[in-house]
């Protein structure tokens, strides 16, 4: 049985293919970012579906805009000013970090780490020898504090001390009495000096 006659060329591209299929047409993606050409009645629907959307996006804006605005007047009439909001969701983030799993396992890792190293010898040791410490610097101290009394109170008592009292006190009435005499400017008459009644002559003596 003879095979079909076909007209195929073997130096072709399209080596291979019958005939008929070298006439189809291949559709090639159209240039820029792979949209297709639009009909122009596509266009205005796609600008006027465009121009809507944007007027709604600017409606929502300006409600945006209204409701922080009422939001700030309903906190300045509760006294919410940013400084207690800003230490309310401080302390609400806090809150979250001790409710959290990992805060609560890190304080009992914390806990337990401290209940170990209170138990152990060392501790023991060197807590019981600062006390010791602490105690006998207080007793030293209450020593100290009462061997001076006392050594103060032996001073006062000897007679040493009484007549060096005795010295500074005769010393300052002197000192005083001499400021007194040098402002008055005159000298008290004594006994012996006459008077000015005994200088009168004996003349002058009534009848």
């Amino acid at each position: 049985m003879d095979a079909p006659n076909q007209d195929i060329n073997l130096n072709s591209p399209n080596k291979g293919l019958s005939g008929n299929m070298t006439d189809v047409p291949v559709d090639t993606p159209a240039s820029g970012d792979g949209v297709g050409v639009l009909s122009e009645a596509e266009t205005e629907e796609l600008k006027s579906e465009l121009t809507k959307v944007e007027d709604e996006i600017a409606t929502l804006r300006q409600v945006l805009v209204a409701k922080e605005r009422h939001a700030s007047d309903i906190k300045r009439k509760l006294g919410l000013t940013p400084f207690n909001e800003l230490k309310q969701n401080l302390s609400k983030s806090w809150q979250d970090v001790q409710a959290s799993n990992a805060y609560k396992g890190a304080s009992e890792k914390v806990e337990d780490l401290n209940k170990t190293i209170t138990q152990t010898e060392v501790y023991k040791k060197t807590q019981a020898t600062l006390s010791t410490a602490g105690s006998k610097t207080t007793s030293a101290i209450s020593s100290v504090g009462s061997v001076l009394t006392r050594t103060l109170g032996e001073i006062k008592e000897s007679p040493t001390f009484k007549s060096f009292e005795e010295s500074v006190g005769n010393l300052k009435a002197k000192v005083i009495g001499n400021e007194n005499n040098s402002k008055g400017g005159y000298h008290t008459p004594t006994a012996s000096s006459p008077s000015a009644e005994e200088k009168l002559p004996q003349d002058n003596a009534p009848f």
